[in-house]
């Protein structure tokens, strides 16, 4: 056990983030609920951080139901959602930026980060790109494949602005960033 570990309550999702309404956080904390829950972990697991940023998180979440479990059978949609919630919590804890709007679909990037706080007229001037993909079960060779495949789909709007690139893995809880 991680003594400098902090905490990471994935339920704080539940408050929502400048572009997620409490409604979808509460549905990114409850997917993050079942990837743990189905790895058999119990509360306090510790996720280490790699990459761009080293830390380690212990994680708490929601206890799970049976009725959960069932509205989250889709195993790919479920993995997908909790990396979200993972990487907004964690880019909230180890950077100045936050969620601020979902970016369109074939940008090639998922969310567009902003500093937190930062209530300029010019929302995008200090704009990061945030790409996310979460892993069930892999390996380090998967997930940097999985790194590179990510840092090709962001490529096309490259020079833009700077992009971090997160990869969840919940076999063995793992957040690989990449700063582009």
């Amino acid at each position: 056990m991680n003594l400098n570990s902090k905490a990471l309550i994935i339920t704080k999702l539940e408050q929502g983030l400048p572009a997620i309404t409490p409604a979808f956080g509460a549905t990114l904390a409850e997917a993050c609920a079942i990837c743990l829950n189905n790895q058999g972990y119990i509360q306090g697991i510790e996720l280490t951080v790699k990459g761009e940023f080293t830390s380690v998180f212990k994680l708490y979440w929601q206890d799970v139901t049976d009725q959960m479990l069932r509205c989250w059978n889709d195993s790919e949609y479920t993995t997908a959602q909790a990396a979200y919630g993972i990487a907004f919590l964690i880019i909230q804890e180890l950077t100045d930026y936050t969620v601020i709007e979902r970016s369109r679909r074939g940008t090639g990037f998922d969310y567009w980060l902003g500093k937190k706080g930062d209530n300029s007229e010019l929302p995008f001037q200090n704009a990061v790109r945030l790409e996310v993909s979460g892993i069930r079960k892999g390996d380090d060779s998967r997930i940097k494949a999985r790194i590179k495949q990510k840092l090709e789909q962001v490529r096309p709007t490259d020079g833009t602005v700077p992009a971090y690139i997160v990869v969840v893995e919940f076999s063995n809880p793992l957040a690989f960033i990449v700063k582009k």
